[in-house]
C-alpha cells in the first residue's frame, strides 16, 4: 500500500505517514478535489535543461561565465528578475536586460529543450476522463506556457492557462493562483489543490487558502519542501497519480 506524507496540524508539526484508506473517513477525502492546478516547470515538464541554457548565455551576454550548471537550478521556478538580482547581485535595471538576452535564446532554443515527465501525459488524460478541472498558473510568462503545452499536445486539458506577462507583470504565484480561482468562484476552497515543486507554489496555495501537494521530483529542495509544509508530498508521477486518483 502506498504511503504519502501529510502535514497534520498547525504551527511546526511533525510529518507523519498517513494511508490513501485513511483519508476515506471526515472531510479528508483525497478525491474531494474539483479543480487541481499545475505549476508548469519541473511539475509538468522538466524544462531545466533549456532554462540553464538560456540563464548561462543571458550571462555570458551580461560578462559573466557560470561553468557550474548545478547553481543555476535555482532559476527554475522563481521569477528570472528576481533570481538574477539574488544570486548575481544586479541591479533591477540589469536584471531586466538579462531577462531580454535569455528570452533572446529562449524563445529561439531553449523552450523545448524540455521534455514531459513520464506518466504526466496518462495522468492529466484520466483527470480529465474523471470530469476533474485542470489549470495552469506558472511564472513562466503565458504566451510561452502555452506554446510548451500546445507542442507537448497537453494545451487541451487545461483551462485556464495563467502565467506572467511579457513586460514582467504578474509575477507573483498567489496573484497568478487567485486569477484562477476567479474563473471557478462557485467551487469552495476546500475543493482546490495546488500541485508544484517550488516554495513558492505551496506559499502561494495557502495565501489563497487551498491545499497543496508538494512534488519532490522537480527543482525544489526536499529541505525547502518540507519547510513549506504542503498539505501532500510525493516523490514521483506515479505517487502524485495514486495520491489524485
Amino acid at each position: 500500500m502506498l504511503k504519502f506524507s501529510a502535514w497534520m496540524g498547525a504551527g511546526n508539526p511533525a510529518k507523519v505517514q498517513v494511508s490513501k484508506e485513511a483519508y476515506n473517513n471526515g472531510e479528508m477525502i483525497l478525491n474531494k478535489y474539483k479543480l487541481i492546478i499545475f505549476d508548469l516547470d519541473g511539475t509538468l515538464t522538466d524544462s531545466g535543461p533549456g532554462i540553464i541554457n538560456s540563464v548561462q548565455y543571458a550571462l555570458e551576454k551580461m560578462g559573466i561565465i557560470e561553468e557550474d550548471r548545478f547553481k543555476l537550478h535555482a532559476f527554475v521556478g522563481p521569477p528570472l528578475i528576481d533570481s538574477f538580482q539574488e544570486f548575481y547581485e544586479m541591479t533591477p535595471k540589469e536584471a531586466w536586460q538579462a531577462v531580454q538576452y535569455y528570452r533572446e535564446y529562449f524563445v529561439e532554443k531553449g523552450m523545448f529543450q524540455n521534455q514531459v515527465y513520464a506518466g504526466m501525459p496518462a495522468l492529466l488524460a484520466r483527470l480529465y476522463d474523471f470530469q476533474r478541472c485542470l489549470a495552469v498558473a506558472t511564472t513562466k510568462p503565458g504566451v510561452y506556457a502555452q506554446q510548451i503545452l500546445d507542442h507537448f499536445d497537453l494545451l487541451k486539458y487545461f483551462n485556464p492557462v495563467v502565467g506572467s506577462n511579457l513586460d514582467g507583470s504578474l509575477m507573483n504565484k498567489s496573484g497568478l493562483i487567485a486569477m484562477v480561482l476567479k474563473q471557478y468562484q462557485h467551487l469552495r476552497t476546500q475543493e482546490i489543490l495546488m500541485v508544484g515543486d517550488r516554495k513558492f507554489d505551496i506559499q502561494g496555495a495557502k495565501l489563497n487558502g487551498i491545499d497543496s501537494v508538494a512534488v519532490t521530483y522537480g527543482y525544489g529542495s526536499r529541505e525547502e519542501l518540507l519547510n513549506s509544509q504542503a498539505v501532500y508530498m510525493v516523490s514521483s508521477v506515479e505517487e502524485l497519480s495514486q495520491l489524485l486518483e
